[in-house]
């Protein structure tokens, strides 16, 4: 897929651009925090529905029920029927691999996981966005476009839903995307609101899928990989390149429905942001007075040594954008390792990991990382502990903090 490649990795802030990272796209809900007091947050159902607030039946009071605008990863809106609510997000980005099945995949997973972070498992419908680039040839259009909608389809199937519709054009660049739509009722969603002191924070997918993209573009580009390849094998970067994409391929839908049963009190999920720009604008989000404070960063192998030998992405410092990361949810402290755990089990399929990564305190609503926090390097799938650096580990999802 050379035109993914040249268009959608070639530099950082393209790299690893999806909705929510500023020009590179465009994702409605999510990345205006500072307008929370505003639109944002736990507000009353009947005004928004159109009806008076206060209203009775003979059933008694209609039940007022929660909102979500601006500021979070799907919107939520109150319906006038029911008691039913639509959560909708969208999300869209530019090519980050460089095989366009599975960047389709990718994009869908992206999409659907704004819903997943509202604790959300099924999806009542999808609508794709696709761009095609007027650069490529005739040919290129004729096997590229049909493994882009075919992977985007395959993964909504995958995720017990169905894409009825949507729009494509031509266009500079090549765009995919979509639009994750479902009628529910309030039990089927957590909203990302309730955390409480004492409650751990558990990550389901490994940093750096920024850095492993990259550094994977850099194998034939010899100025960039002459700054990095002190401290990593090509073998290490192609292997650290097919786990994120895999990762980033992976549904989180696993995770959703399991914070329910583990009692969640919010998430949200990691991407564009980095995981301290997306712990912010969480935290800012609750209703009681918390911090949350992160200890561990869970990286693919190798991808931590790269941001440290490059002078980029921030990736220590949780400002590494990713595309499709995991989701970041707030548990109860007697719950957290038992999720860790039960996201494992075989009964899941392969793929789904979990670490406790920080603790929430009390605190005025923000978020961070301590100075040096432990990095847990996570192997890719088919290395070997002997084919990466000694002091590489695949530490325990039931991480110490």
């Amino acid at each position: 897929m050379a035109e993914a490649s040249a268009m959608g990795t070639s530099g950082e802030a393209m790299a690893a651009a999806d909705g929510s990272s500023g020009p590179a796209g465009l994702s409605l809900g999510r990345g205006f925090s500072n307008y929370r007091g505003l639109v944002g947050g736990q507000e009353e159902a009947a005004p928004e529905a159109g009806l008076p607030a206060g209203l009775a039946t003979e059933a008694g009071p209609i039940p007022t029920l929660p909102a979500l605008g601006i500021g979070m990863d799907s919107c939520v809106i109150p319906l006038r029927h029911g008691g039913l609510s639509l959560v909708q997000t969208t999300d869209f980005f530019y090519p980050l691999v460089e095989d366009p099945y599975m960047m389709g995949r990718i994009a869908c997973a992206n999409v659907l996981s704004d819903l997943y972070a509202m604790g959300i498992t099924e999806c009542d419908n999808m609508l794709m966005l696709l761009s095609v680039s007027q650069s490529m040839s005739e040919e290129e259009r004729e096997k590229i476009t049909p493994l882009m909608i075919k992977g985007f389809r395959d993964a909504a199937e995958e995720g017990g839903t169905a894409v009825t519709g949507g729009q494509t054009v031509v266009n500079p660049w090549i765009i995919i995307g979509g639009v994750a739509t479902v009628v529910c009722q309030p039990n089927e969603f957590i909203m990302p609101d309730s955390a409480v002191v004492g409650d751990v924070l558990v990550l389901t997918k490994p940093l750096g899928t920024q850095v492993a993209v990259n550094a994977h573009q850099w194998l034939d580009n010899p100025e960039r990989w002459n700054k990095v390849k002190m401290v990593v094998s090509r073998e290490e970067v192609e292997l650290a390149y097919q786990e994120a994409m895999f990762n980033m391929a992976t549904l989180n839908r696993i995770a959703a429905g399991l914070m329910h049963t583990f009692n969640a009190h919010a998430a949200t999920d990691i991407t564009g942001f980095g995981i301290l720009g997306h712990s912010q604008n969480l935290a800012k989000q609750q209703r009681n007075e918390v911090s949350f404070v992160i200890h561990n960063l869970p990286i693919i192998a190798k991808m931590a040594a790269i941001s440290k030998a490059s002078g980029r992405f921030g990736l220590l410092q949780g400002t590494s954008a990713e595309t499709s990361g995991g989701l970041l949810i707030c548990l109860p402290r007697e719950q957290a390792a038992r999720f860790c755990s039960e996201i494992k089990s075989s009964k899941y399929g392969e793929g789904h990991q979990a670490w406790i990564v920080g603790i929430v305190e009390k605190g005025n609503r923000t978020a961070r990382i301590i100075d040096k926090p432990r990095v847990i390097e996570v192997l890719p799938r088919g290395a070997t502990a002997t084919a990466f650096a000694p002091d590489s580990s695949n530490a325990s999802s039931e991480s110490s903090l």
